[in-house]
């Protein structure tokens, strides 16, 4: 039983602490309600499940013998943050009754957990944690149990975000938040270098 534990302890460590997926999500939250930011949370988690698996079911070994894919990777998902980064230090602070601009979308979410250099991380630790082994089993119930972590993470996230619609509802003050969270972003690529 403290395997379980301690799977869940490491996908929440993760899950929780600060990235592009959990900023994006507070944005949405913030910017759309947490209702409309649930398609994007959905979607990251089933995204970043999908690449746990993987990992756990040997696309690592493939990654090894391919270092240029990935490096491609590694620079697709950097460029991948400076786009986001663009994008909210682009908004006008417009809420979305006032906004064109759509909430991220589900599938939004799940590319942005491949192109994520934290989810790969988290993904090729976690498994080579608790599931080096190879036993189907085993990463078939760590990817369950950071299924859950992860979407109840990521929710918080979008949740919180949601809370504070209330302090931003002046679009200088949602301007000047996004900005904020463009600047983390570019802090998050430029550490990747």
């Amino acid at each position: 039983m403290n395997l379980y534990f301690s799977m869940v302890a490491f996908a929440l460590a993760s899950s929780l602490s600060p990235g592009p997926v959990n900023l994006v999500a507070l944005s949405s939250g913030a910017r759309y309600g947490f209702s409309a930011s649930l398609r994007h949370i959905s979607g990251a988690t089933i995204g970043f499940t999908l690449l746990l698996l993987l990992i756990g079911l040997g696309l690592h070994a493939l990654l090894s013998q391919l270092p240029y894919l990935d490096q491609a990777i590694h620079y697709a998902g950097m460029a991948f943050l400076l786009f986001i980064a663009y994008k909210l230090a682009r908004s006008d602070g417009e809420f979305a009754q006032q906004s064109s601009a759509p909430p991220p979308s589900f599938l939004h979410g799940a590319i942005m957990q491949w192109l994520n250099p934290k989810a790969w991380l988290a993904s090729l630790a976690g498994m080579g944690a608790y599931a080096a082994s190879g036993s189907t089993l085993l990463v078939g119930q760590f990817a369950l149990i950071y299924f859950v972590v992860c979407y109840g993470s990521l929710a918080c996230w979008g949740y919180a975000g949601s809370l504070l619609q209330h302090q931003l509802r002046h679009s200088g003050r949602m301007r000047l938040f996004n900005r904020v969270l463009a600047a983390l972003l570019v802090g998050s690529a430029v550490y990747l270098l």
